[in-house]
C-alpha cells in the first residue's frame, strides 16, 4: 500500500465525492490530501506542488468534469516528463466501463467504478501500489 505520508491529489467536480474520498483516505491513515474541482485546477496544483518540492505521489481523478476532464488531465500528466510515471487512478460511472480501455491506452495506472466504497478504494490502492512499487 502507498506509504501513509504520501501526498494525494483528489480531483472531482462534485464536492461531495471529494469529501467522501477524503474521508475514506483519512480512515485508511492518509492525511496529505489536496482537492481540485477539475483537471485544469488539478494540473495547476500538480505543477505548483512539484515546483515547491512537495510532489504528489498519487492522483485519484473522476472522468467526467467541466473545463478539463479526467482523460485529458491524464494525457497532460503523461505528456510531462516530470509527472509521466505518477500513479493515476481514474473513476468512471458504471455505464462507462468501455472508457477504461481508452484510459489504459493513455497510461492510466488503475480505475475504479462508481458507486465508491471504502473497501474498493483500499483494494485499488493496494493493487496500484503493487504495479508501481520500487
Amino acid at each position: 500500500m502507498f506509504p501513509l505520508e504520501s501526498r494525494i491529489l483528489v480531483v472531482d467536480d462534485m464536492q461531495s465525492i471529494r469529501e467522501l474520498l477524503g474521508a475514506y483516505l483519512r480512515r485508511l491513515g492518509y492525511n496529505k490530501i489536496t482537492e481540485a474541482s477539475d483537471g485544469r485546477e488539478a494540473y495547476k496544483n500538480l505543477m505548483t506542488a512539484k515546483s515547491q518540492g512537495f510532489p504528489y505521489h498519487l492522483i485519484i481523478c473522476d472522468w467526467n468534469m467541466p473545463n478539463l476532464d479526467g482523460l485529458d488531465f491524464l494525457k497532460l500528466v503523461r505528456a510531462n516528463t516530470e509527472t509521466a510515471n505518477l500513479p493515476f487512478l481514474i473513476i468512471t460511472n458504471e455505464n462507462e466501463k468501455h472508457k477504461v480501455v481508452e484510459a489504459i491506452q493513455f497510461g492510466v495506472t488503475n480505475y475504479m467504478v462508481k458507486p465508491l466504497e471504502e473497501a474498493t478504494l483500499k483494494e485499488k490502492l493496494e493493487r496500484t501500489w503493487e504495479k508501481i512499487k520500487p
